[in-house]
């Protein structure tokens, strides 16, 4: 490995353990389940896309790369989704939001209509 390829790949490690590692606190000190999981969907999305990155990189391999660039696009396409939608049903069933939360856009929605 060269330096050419060794820098790039330890910035996008470092900077995707960062981004784990802040998705991994918010689980822990957010006050719900709602703010918890959007540390995990953006913080953790960011975060497992750097390091596929890096390994993708790392590898120097095209096939390796093509992988882990497709990992990426999944993971990007289905986290915030999913977490969304687990928020929506969570609110529908009756899971409040945190005692600090000012404003429920979904409960204003649901008295208009």
């Amino acid at each position: 490995m060269t330096w050419f390829t060794a820098i790039p790949v330890v910035f996008l490690l470092m900077a995707g353990a960062f981004f784990s590692l802040t998705a991994a606190i918010g689980i822990n000190r957010f006050p719900d389940l709602y703010t918890r999981m959007h540390a995990a969907s953006k913080a953790g999305t960011v975060g497992s896309g750097l390091l596929l990155l890096a390994v993708g990189i790392n590898a120097l391999d095209v096939s390796i790369l093509a992988r882990s660039l497709a990992g990426i696009f999944f993971v990007v396409l289905t986290a915030p989704v999913s977490a969304h939608l687990l928020a929506k049903a969570a609110h529908k069933v009756g899971y409040r939001l945190a005692e600090v939360t000012t404003l429920d856009d979904m409960e204003a929605d649901r008295k208009l209509n």
